[in-house]
């Protein structure tokens, strides 16, 4: 891992050296070649991003899980597909190792950059909105240290963020630099939100997507969708040549399409856009609620920490760190083995967990939630009709919809969310009942004034405000 990100310093410093040489050249350069030379630098910073936050993550879960919890979570198809440990060697072990990784990251954060606190996301769309060439550098330091140290010692959080923050952070840096129009640098800034979050994912196509369809809650913004399929393509080859092309996620069984499932799928976005709601107004209300607490707020993420431990410990360890191991098993078999009340009780935990665990102050990305929720949403919808008997359709199809559905509808971003999953798990041929499922959540989270980004505006219309994150 040191030898990892010691290459990527030794990338990134030569590749600092031939922009700085040039820099007084590339902000006047007709559109086309500009745009060129731009979404290349974006995509390496947002590659090499990308693998820098992974290394540290992996050597975060080493340390802390293995050796302090002796326990390993389960991993994805796409990362080895380890089975995980068959359960908790010492159970106290767990509740200190999550405390103490946001006990350090709180530290770290309310000491030198408090901007870092909580979901990277938010604060990358903000700067879009408000200051694109705004974003600190230490900011982007302290969120990749803080967020491998949460998330890698247990916290429930996603990786999505963080690179986020680092691939849009260096894009607001390279923005500073050159001397860009505000015009382009609010450009530059959402192409690094989509390039990071589609290397991180390996779903370069909607990650730059997402470039234009997270930043509005009713709208779509074009400009940064040409340039972000550049700097996609482009992290992702650099993220796969350390960590592998193969899509995070796998389906084992396949799946035909029938008119009659359209009623199952129907059902489905009712339940995600309940749950999606549930899952935005607790995570915000977790971060109302911390503030209320009577001492150090460097210490509240520790609290949070705990609370996660304690959650895993009594019979939830899905929430531990990313939990995307835990999403390959329900696609694969539905956790079969599991009771069918854990099943029922696995999308609250996560929603709890996450809330407290990045709502408290701690540092990751609510992205990786939001798809572990939207699986387990789908996974428990799948149990209850099996216990009716009334379908045949195998558990990971509405696992894979449930996925698409909940984390499309409250992040707002449709179109980008649905695609990347789709990536995720290789699979396109799920859009077509993720389709049905989608669109009447949307319907349902769109009459209510909630979504999982505060930071985002409503449509290009509206002028950029000073927007509250909490």
């Amino acid at each position: 891992m040191i030898q990892i990100v010691i290459k990527v310093a030794t990338i990134v410093k030569k590749l600092v050296r031939v922009v700085l040489a040039k820099r007084y050249l590339i902000s006047s350069l007709p559109y086309f070649s500009k745009w060129l030379i731009l979404s290349g630098l974006i995509g390496v910073i947002s590659g090499l991003g990308s693998v820098a936050f992974y290394a540290a993550l992996r050597f975060s879960m080493f340390v802390f899980l293995k050796l302090i919890a002796a326990y390993q979570p389960p991993s994805p198809a796409g990362e080895g597909n380890f089975p995980g440990s068959p359960g908790f060697v010492d159970p106290l072990a767990i509740v200190v190792s999550v405390g103490l990784g946001a006990l350090i990251a709180g530290y770290l954060i309310y000491t030198f950059a408090p901007e870092a606190e909580g979901h990277g996301s938010a604060e990358a769309i903000k700067a879009v909105h408000q200051n694109p060439k705004g974003i600190k550098p230490i900011s982007i330091v302290v969120k990749v240290i803080a967020s491998a140290l949460t998330i890698g010692s247990g916290g429930s959080g996603g990786r999505e963020g963080p690179t986020a923050l680092i691939s849009a952070g260096f894009a607001s840096v390279i923005a500073r630099w050159l001397g860009l129009s505000d015009h382009d640098a609010k450009i530059a800034v959402a192409v690094g939100i989509g390039s990071g979050i589609g290397s991180m994912f390996r779903a370069p196509f909607g990650g730059a997507l997402l470039a234009g369809d997270i930043l509005y809650r009713k709208d779509f913004y074009f400009e940064p969708v040409l340039p972000g399929l550049i700097a996609s393509v482009i992290g992702y080859s650099i993220f796969g040549a350390f960590f592998g092309y193969r899509p995070i996620f796998e389906l084992s069984r396949s799946y035909t399409f029938t008119p009659y499932d359209l009623l199952w799928f129907s059902l489905l976005g009712v339940v995600c856009a309940i749950i999606g709601i549930l899952y935005a107004k607790a995570f915000y209300g977790a971060i109302t609620l911390s503030k209320l607490w009577p001492f150090d707020k460097r210490l509240r993420p520790a609290v949070g920490g705990v609370l996660v431990g304690v959650i895993a410990i009594i019979g939830f360890p899905q929430v531990l760190a990313t939990g995307y191991g835990w999403v390959q098993k329900a696609l694969y078999s539905g956790l079969s083995a599991e009771p069918l009340y854990i099943v029922l009780l696995l999308p609250f935990a996560r929603i709890v967990a996450t809330s407290f665990s990045i709502g408290s102050g701690g540092s990751g990305g609510v992205f990786g939630p939001g798809i572990d929720i939207g699986a387990f949403t789908g996974l428990a919808f799948w149990r209850i009709l099996s216990v009716l008997h009334v379908t045949a359709i195998p558990s990971g199809i509405f696992v894979a919809v449930g996925m698409m559905t909940t984390f499309g509808a409250i992040s707002r971003a449709p179109i980008a969310v649905s695609i990347m999953v789709a990536e995720m798990i290789s699979s396109i041929y799920m859009i077509i009942p993720a389709l049905l499922s989608l669109g009447v959540a949307l319907l349902i989270v769109s009459n209510f004034d909630v979504t999982i980004y505060k930071a985002q505006l409503d449509t290009q219309a509206i002028a950029p405000q000073k927007v509250s994150l909490l």
